[in-house]
């Protein structure tokens, strides 16, 4: 049996509850089905569960643009975003028209029908469940969920302690008074150095290379200020468009005096820490500002760890592990208990489901981007991927919205299909081969990974992205649907 919806939505995370919300206000009437994975709503923020998690976003942008942020801080740890995601879902109903264990296989465009077909497997039952939907909404996130990113370490089966992934954190790891080594230097390590730091012996963060650490308040100065004396939505709102300036500022400000901000931080962590590390071997990257994500961190926890001994930083490669540690290609050996591979995550375009459009099999690393969510020649089909030098939400949002406008448009004009249309465009020549670069502009290695499997972007909008949220709102709310390049049918 073939269940049939207006719109399916795969992912049951802040991208899925977001679109589902979205669709049920501004598309009232169209039937929509939600299918997850997991046994349970919350994406990332229920999947990693290491000492510490949190946002790395404030939560006056990562929130929802429909629903204020109420808690007292704006860097929240991961449960206390987990609730803000089920108050969602209750307040909005949805927890009905989720259907979880139910892992998405196959989605395959037909030409014929003017729907998509989805295949997924119902794991309660181990049988193969089939949908069709007028509208594709992909929400998966934009890595592997099933294990994240470990390098082939020499000699990794020769440790005797433990080894704790945090993308599949044990619950019941006991790291009290123990020798503990992180491996990385991105927002992952930065928040479980604290974090484990606290009980922990000693906890050594282990780095390749440096990366930018700027520290601010948990709590939102300002923030406390407007929510005492004004209203909860209209505060909230104004301290969203505070803090999407403001990031704006800092970004533009990073690409274009790249020197200026690398001064600044440095300053900043001296400020911080004094003498008591080498700042310029350990804070100092040899990239510049946001050419790879900056790691933010809360209240100075970081810098206290390390100001107080309770925690160490180590730069420098691996040669191989030994039974009770890390040997360095320094000749250092570093002692430890348990060793915690916070190496990053492995990219996958729409957790792996294939994609095809009638008998012909989609190579991601082959889609041409457009207006940042949907993809040349693919019909009524969008994927949300968030901004990944802003709050991932604020791209999120405006997808979804999107994605209803259009919805509307093709009823109001009897349309059953839209397609991006590199070949009809007025500028074929701005997506064309020669210009694709990858869809994300960072230089991180888990993007360098996947460069081969993740779409491209071309030269000018609407196939290359903004990553600006004030132009990407005035264009995606307000901009003409009907612009030369999506074909309407």
């Amino acid at each position: 049996m073939i269940q049939t919806f207006d719109v399916v939505i795969i992912g049951a995370g802040v991208s899925g509850i977001g679109a589902a919300c979205h669709l049920k206000t501004k598309t009232p009437g169209k039937s929509f089905q939600i299918l997850e994975s997991r046994g349970r709503p919350g994406g990332t923020w229920d999947l990693f569960r290491y000492p510490g998690i949190r946002s790395d976003s404030d939560m006056y942008t990562f929130g929802y643009k429909f629903k204020p942020w109420t808690e007292g801080k704006d860097i929240a740890d991961g449960s206390a975003i987990l609730n803000y995601l089920k108050e969602t879902l209750s307040q909005f109903d949805l927890e009905k028209q989720i259907r979880f264990n139910c892992p998405v296989q196959k989605v395959q465009w037909d030409s014929t029908l003017k729907r998509w077909h989805i295949t997924a497997m119902d794991q309660g039952t181990q049988t193969i469940v089939h949908y069709q939907c007028r509208f594709l909404l992909s929400c998966t996130g934009y890595y592997r969920y099933a294990e994240g990113y470990v390098p082939p370490f020499e000699g990794m089966n020769n440790f005797r302690g433990d080894i704790a992934h945090p993308q599949h954190w044990p619950e019941d790891l006991d790291y009290s008074n123990k020798n503990v080594i992180v491996i990385g230097s991105g927002a992952t390590a930065i928040t479980l150095v604290p974090s484990l730091a606290e009980k922990a012996r000693h906890v050594t963060m282990l780095q390749r290379s440096p990366s930018y650490i700027f520290s601010r308040p948990a709590v939102d100065a300002i923030a406390k200020w407007t929510n005492r004396l004004l209203p909860t939505r209209l505060a909230y709102q104004l301290l969203r468009a505070k803090n999407i300036l403001l990031s704006l500022f800092v970004y533009s400000f990073s690409r274009k005096r790249p020197e200026a901000m690398r001064a600044f931080l440095r300053n900043h962590t001296l400020k911080h820490l004094g003498s008591q590390e080498d700042v310029d071997k350990h804070f100092n990257p040899h990239y510049q500002p946001w050419d790879q994500r900056m790691c933010l961190i809360p209240d100075a926890d970081l810098f206290k760890a390390l100001r107080n001994n309770q925690a160490s930083i180590v730069t420098d490669h691996i040669k191989r592990f030994t039974e009770t540690g890390i040997e360095l290609t320094s000749g250092k050996h570093l002692e430890a208990d348990i060793i915690v591979p916070a190496t990053g995550l492995q990219v996958q375009f729409m957790d792996g489901i294939e994609l095809m459009i009638d008998d012909r099999v989609l190579n991601f690393g082959e889609l041409l981007n457009y207006r940042g969510m949907m993809f040349d020649g693919i019909p009524n089909m969008a994927a949300v991927f968030g901004y990944t030098n802003a709050s991932w939400t604020l791209k999120a949002d405006l997808t979804a919205e999107y994605v209803c406008r259009l919805i509307n448009y093709m009823d109001a004009h009897q349309f059953e299909v839209a397609t991006p249309s590199l070949e009809k465009s007025t500028e074929p020549e701005s997506g064309s081969v020669e210009n694709r670069e990858p869809i994300v502009n960072l230089s991180a290695g888990y993007i360098l990974r996947a460069l081969d499997s993740i779409p491209k972007q071309g030269r000018k909008v609407p196939w290359r992205n903004h990553d600006n949220y004030i132009k990407d709102r005035l264009s995606l709310t307000y901009g003409k649907l009907d612009d030369g390049v999506m074909q309407f049918s």
